[in-house]
């Protein structure tokens, strides 16, 4: 069955008041492809010029490519039903020409009106001058920055292909959709989709099919400038099938049809060269002039006139707003089919159904966190990446939603668990994703995942290397996809490897993201309550910091108390000093109060796994975690930024790790409870 579907933010109740054109019937009509086209072309020019803001030259230059994938012969979407999960996606890797895309979701019968589109790029609209998933119906992903686009789709691709495998049965094509993607040079400049599409090559994501947008612009001009490779050669070797279209400036929808044919035929992902002509039509056809900035008034009334269309602004005659209303609705009629279709999956298929409606709504398994691992004092110390372990392992077993991987540090970050297989061409029904190294691609292809629908997913590697695929990462907290983001190796407790592999400036960075978790458990017990936090969130990503070395289970801690962000591990009546941590430094802590309180200087401990859950309590609890009149002293082998917040003092790194054993650097750097036993002494006097 469809879903609810999540309402579209910054809506006026008045909005629906100009729906300008007015339909005047349903059915289909054999409307000419060049109106349909030119229509599409001068919507986009007028509504960049409109907002005196935005990029008119590619929505020009691939409206017919649009025409061929919305004008009713190719792609499968419903426009009632935006969150129908056998819907073909579309994915405007290229965002910067959204207003190509929002012109589409408009025709089609999109909760996109007339008055939106002429609302584009301003304050409170759902016409942003990127597109955003949060706020406006039928755009899957964020895709601002160049190439996320096409490496979130490579990852929808991945997703469809696994409950392919997983769910299809004979006669019962539950899940059989395909990905289209339209990038431009840029995308094709950017590093990540390199990684991305050299990782579907090597899974064979059949159901994969990108336009890519050859206009040779870019900002700076001929793209001649810096970009002369042999684009098509590169993809045929990841494993790709190449296609050409020679003359993407034409109307007819006929060759760019024939392409997806044969894409369709082919047994691996298909790259399809489209030779287009950016601005085409305006007299800056073909130049840099169109990207990045409105035409002018004068030179949209010439382009207007020149293809024909009412001069009158946002003019569109109704019979191509009828063809695409009705395409819209053909597809309407397909998601009811597939309803229809599940409900024989239903009778036949009963375990199956029950698991994909579960997952549909995003409910996780019941009772699953009762075979989550309990920890005491007495149990071996271990590092937080082994309760890790641990604990995916369990989750793993219980969370069939749960697939992931680690960008080719599986051993170090110890995250193929349960009875996880590799997922590899042909036995896509599996569940570990062997990602290479390939730390950005793999974050912005688990946000695809996760945006498919179905999923829980995660990455893994050492957290320093967050800062690689930080363009993913960030995008993870802007759509709101709670993806879940392993990070072992968290501080200069790392050793030997040296500061290229200690993060400094991760965990500020981190916490000073919107809507992102930044979860730092001290022990086994806060490992179990930070995959909670993770997995029962429902709209942010979260992080959990992990390390290497081990760290005892500490008396007093609580995997239920990680909810709350802080809280007092080990409370003294008449405390003078609360000492704070996060990590491996809580249990250094507790040895520091020993001391502290042999001195008689009574001292209470505070563990902080995360700031955001902390943040989001009353005023009365945080006061008790941080009661007035004592000192704080904040331990974090991290970069100082932001500690100021809780601390009056804080223990902290001030300049990059260094390459030695583990015990050494941090006692080199003041990390043990003797150092600070020593500062805080000095500080109280």
């Amino acid at each position: 069955m469809v879903p609810s579907v999540k309402k579209s933010r910054s809506r006026s109740p008045t909005r629906r008041g100009s729906q300008s054109p007015k339909r005047m019937r349903t059915e289909s009509s054999s409307v000419n492809a060049g109106l349909c086209v030119n229509t599409i072309r001068c919507l986009g020019a007028e509504m960049v010029q409109k907002a005196n803001s935005g990029h008119p030259g590619a929505p020009m230059g691939n409206a017919p490519v649009a025409n061929a994938l919305w004008g009713g012969q190719a792609m499968r979407f419903s426009p009632k039903n935006p969150k129908w999960m056998n819907r073909d996606r579309f994915v405007l890797s290229n965002g910067h020409s959204c207003a190509l895309l929002y012109t589409m979701l408009h025709l089609t019968g999109y909760n996109v009106t007339m008055d939106d589109l002429k609302a584009f790029r301003q304050l409170n609209s759902i016409t942003p001058g990127h597109p955003e998933n949060t706020i406006t119906d039928g755009v899957e992903v964020c895709t601002g920055p160049l190439g996320q686009g096409l490496t979130q789709a490579i990852g929808m691709a991945l997703a469809e292909s696994h409950l392919a495998a997983r769910f299809n049965k004979p006669s019962f094509k539950i899940f059989d959709n395909y990905t289209y993607v339209l990038c431009g040079d840029g995308c094709m400049m950017e590093g990540v989709t390199s990684e991305a599409s050299s990782l579907a090559g090597h899974l064979g994501l059949k159901k994969l099919i990108v336009f890519y947008d050859d206009n040779k612009i870019s900002i700076d001009g001929s793209t001649d400038l810096a970009f002369t490779e042999d684009v098509g050669k590169r993809y045929e070797s990841y494993g790709w099938n190449v296609l050409t279209i020679t003359k993407g400036d034409e109307s007819d929808p006929t060759p760019f049809l024939e392409a997806i044919k044969t894409a369709k035929a082919q047994d691996k992902p298909t790259f399809i060269k489209m030779r287009t002509t950016i601005g085409y039509g305006c007299s800056k056809q073909g130049t840099a002039a169109t990207h990045g900035a409105p035409l002018g008034q004068e030179e949209v009334a010439n382009v207007k006139a020149k293809f024909g269309i009412d001069p009158e602004p946002f003019a569109v005659q109704n019979e191509v707003v009828n063809h695409f209303r009705a395409v819209g609705e053909k597809g309407d009629q397909a998601c009811m089919e597939w309803n229809a279709l599940l409900q024989s999956y239903k009778v036949k298929y009963p375990t199956e159904y029950d698991e994909i409606m579960r997952r549909i709504k995003g409910e996780l398994p019941a009772n699953w966190k009762d075979t989550l691992p309990k920890y005491t004092p007495e149990d071996k110390t271990k590092a937080t990446r082994q309760y890790s372990a641990e604990v995916l392992d369990a989750i793993i077993r219980a969370c069939p939603e749960i697939v992931g991987g680690s960008a080719d540090l599986t051993p170090s970050n110890l995250t193929k668990q349960g009875d996880i297989v590799d997922m590899q061409k042909g036995t896509m029904q599996n569940r570990y994703i062997r990602f290479g190294v390939r730390e950005h691609a793999m974050c912005g292809m688990t946000n695809g995942i996760y945006a498919y629908g179905m999923f829980r997913p995660f990455a893994a590697t050492f957290l320093v290397f967050y800062g690689y695929a930080w363009g993913s990462v960030r995008l993870s907290a802007l759509s709101e996809f709670p993806v879940i983001y392993v990070g072992t190796h968290d501080s200069i407790d790392l050793g030997e490897d040296g500061p290229t592999h200690q993060p400094i400036e991760l965990l500020p960075l981190l916490r000073a993201t919107p809507n992102m978790l930044t979860l730092r458990p001290a022990d086994g017990n806060e490992t179990v309550g930070a995959y909670v936090a993770a997995l029962e969130s429902k709209g942010t990503p979260a992080t959990l910091a992990l390390s290497r070395s081990g760290t005892p289970n500490l008396t007093g801690s609580s995997a239920e108390k990680v909810k709350k962000g802080a809280y007092v591990l080990q409370e003294t009546h008449g405390a003078k000093v609360t000492l704070i941590g996060s990590g491996t430094e809580v249990a250094m802590c507790v040895d520091a109060a020993k001391l502290l309180a042999g001195a008689g200087i009574p001292t209470r401990v505070v563990s902080f796994p995360c700031w955001e859950l902390f943040e989001q309590q009353s005023e009365d609890y945080k006061k008790s975690v941080f009661p007035t009149g004592q000192l704080r002293v904040y331990v974090e082998m991290s970069s100082p930024l932001g500690l100021e917040r809780y601390s009056d003092v804080r223990i902290c790194m001030d300049s990059f790790g260094a390459s030695a054993p583990s015990k050494a650097v941090k006692e080199h750097f003041g990390f043990s409870a003797q150092k600070i036993f020593e500062k805080v002494k000095a500080s109280v006097k």
